[in-house]
């Protein structure tokens, strides 16, 4: 942490110190005090089973059974908390490693483990779950979420007051994603259109090994007001913390409020994908820093104080875990290949006849191999 520039710590909302004590903020309590034991537990709970998964995964992954893998690591509290804070209409924008977002809008994560196998550009129903597909493209999404949300308000579903009707979008983005042409120029749109829109930044603090000060001279929140786009920056290891912030924003944005620009600082305990080395560009004391700074370990440490967290509670989420590493285990090994045809599906919403056509000929492309029989070459 340092006393100025991006990696300071001046001005971020905190609700838990990282040793787990409570703490007040005169804006923010009210969006977490109706929290009782029972919900608090459920961030636990959410935060413990995505760091199972995504410890199942990296182990998928050096088996060979995935091509890559994107890590979450560090990162479980801003993910559970901004998730929790979604509304079931609202529709969420993610990039590659919102796993925990994904988890708490129901989607069952083998299905996220699809695309890192090579079979599937997706693997979920996006529509059901209004968790669209990951993109992979730096910062791109930011445009698609933002054009989203100008529809959802042309479609006069913003500041009805019908809190089951108003809708909010969120994008989730990294701190390498905001020095893309793309993410501003979601800011200007977001600005000028007022758009329901909510900006996530996970500053994790490195862009692969290129780090947050070679990006910015001041915290990345600051970009907002320049667009003219309001922003918090928020302990993103802190859950209650993120929680609120998000709660507060998208609450702004369905009001037609328009749009706020999240930055949750938080760091990522992992590699950038397996395919990184991070031991190769960062300190090992530097990663013990933010190990102190576990997210989970600081709910659990406020859990404990208040006497929330009994024997069963472990034992039962301990058994959840077994059962969802089995389970991931399982389903992965059995991903067979899709069928080449399935590419030609989902290109358009409706029947398209340049389509269409591609897959005839791809069909008759096919079954001349057939036709050669013996000793013709695929």
């Amino acid at each position: 942490m340092s006393p100025t520039g991006p990696l300071t710590d001046d001005g971020l909302v905190r609700l838990l110190t990282h040793t787990g004590e409570r703490v007040s903020h005169p804006e923010y309590d009210r969006y977490v005090d109706h929290l009782d034991d029972h919900a608090l537990l459920g961030l636990l709970r959410d935060m413990v089973i995505v760091r199972r998964f995504d410890t199942e995964a990296t182990s998928l992954q050096r088996q060979g059974e995935l091509a890559l893998f994107a890590q979450g690591l560090g990162q479980e509290a801003a993910q559970v908390g901004s998730g929790r804070a979604l509304a079931p209409q609202d529709h969420v924008f993610p990039s590659y490693r919102e796993h925990g977002v994904a988890h708490v809008r129901g989607v069952d994560l083998t299905d996220v483990l699809r695309l890192f196998r090579g079979v599937d550009h997706g693997g979920w129903d996006s529509a059901a779950h209004r968790f669209h597909l990951y993109t992979l493209v730096i910062g791109s999404h930011t445009l698609h979420a933002t054009g989203y949300a100008m529809g959802v308000q042309r479609d006069g579903d913003v500041g009805t007051g019908d809190p089951t009707r108003d809708t909010a979008v969120i994008t989730y983005f990294g701190d390498g994603a905001t020095s893309q042409g793309d993410v501003n120029e979601a800011l200007v749109f977001a600005a000028v259109n007022n758009a329901p829109v909510v900006l996530f930044c996970q500053n994790n603090q490195w862009a692969i090994s290129e780090p947050t000060t070679r990006q910015a001279r001041v915290p990345l929140a600051d970009r907002g007001p320049g667009f003219g786009v309001p922003s918090v920056r928020v302990d993103g290891n802190d859950v209650l913390a993120t929680y609120a912030v998000t709660t507060q924003a998208l609450e702004r944005a369905r009001s037609g409020g328009g749009p706020t620009f999240i930055e949750a600082f938080t760091y990522r305990m992992g590699a950038h994908t397996t395919s990184d080395d991070p031991s190769r560009y960062r300190s090992s004391a530097e990663e013990e820093y933010w190990r102190q700074r576990d997210p989970i370990d600081r709910l659990g440490t406020y859990l404990q104080l208040r006497g929330a967290v009994t024997p069963e509670f472990l034992a039962g989420l301990e058994a959840e875990g077994e059962a969802l590493g089995e389970h991931i285990r399982a389903t992965v090994r059995t991903m067979g290949r899709p069928s080449t045809a399935s590419m030609f599906e989902h290109v358009y919403a409706t029947p398209h006849s340049v389509v269409e056509s591609e897959r005839a000929w791809f069909e008759r492309y096919e079954a001349s191999f057939l036709d050669a029989g013996e000793g013709s070459h695929r």
